[in-house]
């Protein structure tokens, strides 16, 4: 049986018109918008991941007062940027994104393997190593400096860096890159150990970074939170920061995976209903366009059962 290249409920088709028809309708969105939210939590603490526990932690942990610090006054924040995501009008705009992100990204990895009486530490591990394994397997040259771009609260961020620091036998230099200033001062608070070297806010279309500073660029769970044009704008600024023989690291959804095809319709209109971007995600040819801004594309690999990473060469 051929593979379909995108799920019907995305795109131009009759069931994507209808479920977008939904979602614009102010009621029925905010109805939706709500719905997500509680299946999400019930899903989370019924898997044993503390959810409200953990945004009454952050709350209650200063962090709200290190706002400033971690702002860069000189940030413009594109339009793409300033719709709700994830059932928050702010988008990542707001404490309540940045309180709930790591028990939302702990669920993600809960996801991938449903059928599997797996607790959320096991599948988080599951999930990071299977994005590492891809790494070891095509990055052949030595890591030193690495930036990771749409960093959120830096979950993705330390998991890499420890991957790195671990398997290689000298220090390894760090950046966590976020739009929401937000996002990175609880990245700040959950570094306990000052591992990475810097939480940068600022675009990724315009870090001002140097030249050719960087061996690996990761983009982790970030593509389809993003429109084709802002995708192209990054993929030409990691080229132009990464080292000749650099490669740039993407995972997120699979628009081939079965399992993401085969969502039920009550998943994917709730799915569709907290990202703004999912069409166009899934309607964008990542490899073809990483080609054209000059990359090399070495691998496209379904990483896990709704994951695929791909990997470019400078």
């Amino acid at each position: 049986m051929t593979t379909k290249i995108k799920p019907d409920w995305a795109g131009e088709s009759l069931l994507s018109q209808f479920v977008n028809l939904l979602i614009n309708t102010k009621p029925i969105y905010n109805l939706m918008k709500q719905q997500a939210r509680r299946v999400m939590i019930k899903t989370a603490e019924k898997k044993g991941i503390p959810w409200r526990k953990s945004y009454n932690k952050l709350e209650t942990s200063g962090v709200k007062q290190k706002l400033k610090e971690n702002t860069n006054p000189k940030v413009v924040y594109p339009d793409y940027y300033k719709v709700p995501f994830h059932a928050y009008a702010e988008g990542n705009l707001c404490w309540q994104a940045a309180f709930e992100a790591p028990s939302a990204t702990y669920s993600v990895a809960l996801r991938v393997w449903p059928k599997e009486n797996i607790t959320w530490e096991t599948a988080h591990r599951r999930l990071r190593s299977s994005f590492h394994e891809v790494l070891a397997k095509y990055l052949t040259q030595d890591v030193q400096d690495i930036l990771d771009i749409g960093c959120s609260v830096g979950i993705s961020t330390l998991t890499l860096h420890r991957y790195y620091q671990q398997k290689q036998n000298h220090p390894v230099h760090t950046v966590g890159l976020d739009l929401s200033p937000y996002m990175l001062s609880v990245a700040k608070e959950l570094d306990t150990y000052n591992e990475i070297s810097q939480w940068l806010h600022t675009q990724a279309e315009n870090t001002e970074l140097p030249d050719q500073s960087f061996d690996l660029v990761t983009l982790q769970f970030i593509t389809h939170e993003l429109p084709g044009f802002a995708s192209k704008a990054i993929f030409q600024e990691a080229l132009r920061l990464l080292r000749p023989g650099g490669s740039l690291a993407i995972v997120d959804n699979n628009p081939k995976s079965s399992v993401i095809q085969n969502l039920p319709p009550v998943l994917f209109t709730l799915m569709k209903s907290t990202e703004p971007w999912s069409d166009n995600y899934y309607m964008f040819d990542i490899e073809e366009c990483l080609k054209s801004v000059g990359f090399q594309v070495l691998t496209t690999v379904a990483s896990d059962p709704r994951h695929r990473t791909i990997v470019a060469k400078k």
